[in-house]
């Protein structure tokens, strides 16, 4: 329970994925939502795999490998940022449905959390808390506690995503608002990116 419920507080507060699925929801709707969903919780796979085998370790002490993930990963973020000020039809009325959109969606969502060291050390420093010393099938335990933790994660973005659908209609109505939502989704991207680059 104690894992379960900081895990619910952990994806509840708004991040990457939480803007990303958001994004996706407001510009292309309900399916786009859950379809962003489906990838930052992919994203967060490899992580969870680098602090079950100790991967985060070399991370930890290694500062190149760290620093090169961690700029690649601005570089992304800033992209997106940029992206999303240039993308003048992101908030529209039309459905897009296309298997080329869901595909896009889902790989930008992977590589926004993949690109993310501190991801990493954030699950090798979480995990190993909730399973005790000497556990016989420690690799066992961890590797079911990460499912809890992507399949909250899946339920908690789509929830945030869904939402934003619903509010859909009503933003492209409003042509200042669209305009101002691109512009903060641009704006938190390049925040987050900054933040990033400084940690």
């Amino acid at each position: 329970m104690e894992f379960l419920l900081t895990t619910l507080v952990m994806t509840v507060t708004p991040g990457t994925g939480v803007l990303y699925t958001v994004s996706a929801g407001l510009s292309r709707g309900p399916r786009a939502s859950v379809v962003a969903a489906v990838g930052c919780t992919l994203g967060i796979v490899p992580h969870l795999l680098a602090a079950i085998t100790g991967l985060a370790a070399l991370l930890h002490t290694s500062a190149l490998a760290f620093q090169t993930l961690k700029y690649l990963g601005v570089a992304y973020l800033l992209f997106m940022a940029w992206k999303t000020l240039r993308d003048r039809s992101a908030l529209t009325a039309e459905r897009d449905d296309a298997p080329r959109s869901s595909a896009r969606v889902i790989v930008d969502a992977v590589l926004l959390n993949l690109l993310n060291p501190k991801l990493t050390l954030f699950f090798f420093a979480f995990l190993p808390q909730f399973v005790p010393d000497g556990h016989p099938h420690a690799v066992l335990r961890m590797l079911e506690l990460s499912g809890y933790f992507m399949l909250l994660t899946f339920v908690v973005f789509a929830a945030y995503g869904r939402f934003a659908a619903a509010m859909r209609d009503h933003v492209i109505a409003r042509p200042a608002v669209v305009t101002w939502l691109r512009r903060v989704f641009a704006g938190a991207f390049a925040a987050l990116g900054a933040k990033l680059a400084l940690s």
